[in-house]
């Protein structure tokens, strides 16, 4: 990890209707997360996607993401927790 950047879910949901749209929107973004592979469950018709990145606040979380995608999307910092 890079020392200064956080780590954030991004938490994506669109409706069945919008999944189309939701996968053809990457087509010309220039992103590093293009390409590879990620949670999801529009297979399970559920229709939601989830990513775990560093960035340095939300909003360049956000910013990895097509406009379609991050309009739907929410940015959560998160971390390793210990459960006893």
């Amino acid at each position: 990890m890079i020392v200064g950047m956080a780590t954030f879910r991004l938490s994506h949901r669109h409706t069945p209707r919008e999944c189309p749209a939701a996968f053809a929107c990457w087509r010309g973004f220039p992103s590093p997360l293009r390409h590879h592979p990620t949670t999801g469950s529009c297979h399970l018709d559920d229709h939601q996607l989830w990513w775990d990145v560093e960035a340095d606040d939300a909003d360049a979380a956000l910013a990895l993401l097509p406009p379609f995608v991050a309009a739907r999307t929410t940015a959560s910092p998160i971390g390793d927790v210990r459960i006893p």
